[in-house]
């Protein structure tokens, strides 16, 4: 196996992306909330806990990528993070060659690192509960349209061109897939409206969460960040 990018645009992966922004200087991804609770009240540590869209009860923190913007609080802690889908995902994929985190937050710098990287990529898509589901997806879309079109890349499997084609059908206007998604309606009761809308504007990040032994780190290629 080559790159594995995990893909959890709402929210996990955005999340990380956008605490790294903001100067975190470490994520630890776990796969349960009894993990995360031995992190609680420990100095330099943020734990935050999710499961199906609300923060669980005992945590501060869910996976809103919108918590993780104050760089006050943020800026050279570690943040500890259990959610529905996406750390579960990275769990699975995380004895990868090489492991990063995509989002439409790093759309352009995570294409062009890929590009560069001359090497096999796997869009792990995490979904929702074992499922297929539409943002994940035509994120996956996006970077398959930009690694195509670098003549570098071709594709071996057919789920990867339908990625691209619903990318093309729904890139002008990203939010319009969520109201012929089923899940709109609880992203609504939920009133999530305000991370739907933030997690699908491209490119607010030029950092690439990298996973090293058991830990992700914010990648900042010199080549990516001059650009």
């Amino acid at each position: 196996m080559g790159i594995v990018v995990v893909i959890d645009v709402l929210r996990a992966t955005s999340a990380m992306v956008t605490a790294f922004e903001h100067g975190v200087a470490r994520i630890i991804p776990v796969a349960t909330i009894e993990e995360a609770t031995q992190y609680i009240g420990l100095p330099g540590y943020i734990v935050a806990a999710e499961r199906d869209g609300e923060v669980v009860e005992g945590f501060q923190f869910g996976n809103s990528p919108l918590a993780f913007r104050d760089r006050e609080l943020v800026a050279g802690k570690t943040i500890v993070i259990t959610t529905t889908n996406g750390t579960r995902t990275i769990n699975l994929a995380r004895n990868a060659k090489q492991l990063v985190i995509g989002s439409f937050l790093n759309l352009s710098a995570l294409s062009e690192w890929l590009v560069e990287q001359n090497d096999n990529v796997l869009l792990l898509c995490s979904g929702w509960r074992d499922k297929f589901n539409l943002e994940d997806s035509i994120f996956a879309g996006a970077v398959m349209d930009r690694l195509l079109n670098s003549g570098k890349f071709g594709s071996e499997e057919d789920s990867s061109i339908a990625a691209k084609y619903l990318f093309m059908a729904a890139q002008e206007n990203l939010l319009s897939l969520l109201k012929a998604a089923p899940r709109r309606k609880r992203l609504e009761q939920l009133k999530l409206l305000d991370d739907v809308k933030f997690c699908l504007t491209p490119d607010q990040s030029r950092v690439i969460p990298i996973y090293r032994e058991g830990v992700l780190v914010p990648l900042v290629p010199e080549a990516v960040a001059a650009r």
